[in-house]
């Protein structure tokens, strides 16, 4: 193992240990801020050590600074060695949204909800283990050293309801406990990270989300990113793995005008979102600008709204690019014949969709 990578692998054994153990503390003092940093920690070593280990760059050229949670779960998802799949990056997310809170603000997480994603973390965290280094999580850690709880886990779907009713239930007039009630909402706002990865908790959106629980909406109304999000739970006893498992959730509404009624609406930083320049995207790439422009033409980047914004300024328009176009454009540049586009695509070829051999061409895509 490379030794940058072993430091970080043995920093995130000694994290996964400490959230297992705060977790099955008898003393409930400071024992889900305990948990919840140390999961999120835990995996922040994980990943970075998994992409340290496999040659990728997890420092920032611009600041220096190794970079963050996010950018770690944007590599690792989709890596050919890691191979974090969707749904286990949204836990993950979720977990970082809860811990977010939890250390700068703060929020109210059942028993249910953290056993859960503690049982889930650890599932995950045993799973990349063992794809990239071939470990085993119990290598490291004594038998009884797993999450472990006396109050039986429910079906996801009764214990959101259950959660929602006990929030309406705390918002009740006379009942002086809105705050309690804004910070279990906050707990569901970042479970919305399985379906949404731009998810970020704020007083805005938890000042919505109460407003549409006074109106008396629906859970689904409420919440709608939550719909269809459910749990796998497989094996039995130190065997036991947890996974999240969702569908798409019912469509959410982004409104420009925040007169109109709303509660489940998210607000999304685009800034943080589209991040790169087209120079800074073919620098990350390792390509010239026009290089990285022509794979661009090839998969359509500058046509999916998901890869590019238009951020406009007075009379100036500045496109910026998120890590989906990144991740998608590097996953090409492994296999794709860049000779072949190039040719097919750059700024004077001529004919440019017609010519391209190269398979999955997406340039004539409207």
């Amino acid at each position: 193992m490379k030794r940058d990578a072993q430091v970080l692998h043995d920093k995130a054994i000694s994290s996964i240990t400490v959230a297992t153990t705060a977790f099955n503390s008898p003393s409930d003092v400071g024992r889900v801020t305990q948990v919840l940093l140390s999961l999120q920690h835990s995996f922040e070593m994980l990943l970075k050590s998994a992409l340290v280990q496999n040659g990728a760059k997890v420092f920032d050229k611009r600041t220096g600074r190794s970079i963050g949670f996010e950018s770690c779960l944007s590599q690792a998802e989709g890596h050919a060695a890691i191979k974090l799949t969707a749904e286990d990056a949204g836990t993950l997310r979720a977990i970082d949204a809860m811990r977010d809170d939890e250390q700068h603000w703060f929020n109210e997480v059942s028993e249910q909800i953290l056993y859960r994603y503690a049982r889930a973390g650890v599932t995950i965290f045993d799973e990349v283990l063992d794809r990239v280094f071939r470990e085993q999580l119990a290598s490291f850690l004594p038998t009884r050293v797993l999450p472990i709880s006396t109050d039986a886990p429910k079906e996801l779907t009764l214990l959101l309801d259950e959660e929602f009713s006990q929030i309406a239930a705390l918002l009740k007039p006379g009942r002086r406990a809105r705050e309690r009630a804004r910070a279990r909402i906050r707990t569901l706002l970042a479970m919305e990270a399985h379906n949404d990865e731009d998810t970020r908790v704020s007083s805005r959106d938890v000042d919505r989300v109460e407003k549409g629980i006074r109106l008396k909406k629906s859970r689904a109304e409420v919440f709608p990113k939550l719909e269809g999000l459910g749990t796998s739970v497989e094996g039995a006893g130190i065997n036991v793995t947890v996974h999240f498992t969702k569908t798409h959730g019912a469509p959410v509404r982004y409104l420009a005008d925040e007169a109109q009624e709303a509660a489940g609406i998210r607000e999304v930083d685009l800034q943080k979102k589209f991040h790169r320049t087209a120079t800074k995207l073919a620098e990350d790439l390792g390509l010239t600008g026009p290089k990285s422009a022509a794979l661009r033409v090839h998969l359509a980047v500058d046509k999916d709204t998901k890869c590019f914004h238009d951020f406009v300024f007075g009379q100036s328009k500045h496109r910026a690019y998120s890590d989906n176009a990144f991740t998608r454009m590097r996953e090409a540049k492994k296999t794709a014949d860049m000779k072949t586009i190039w040719q097919a695509h750059h700024p004077r070829a001529s004919k440019k969709d017609e010519t391209c051999s190269v398979a999955g061409c997406l340039a004539g895509r409207p």
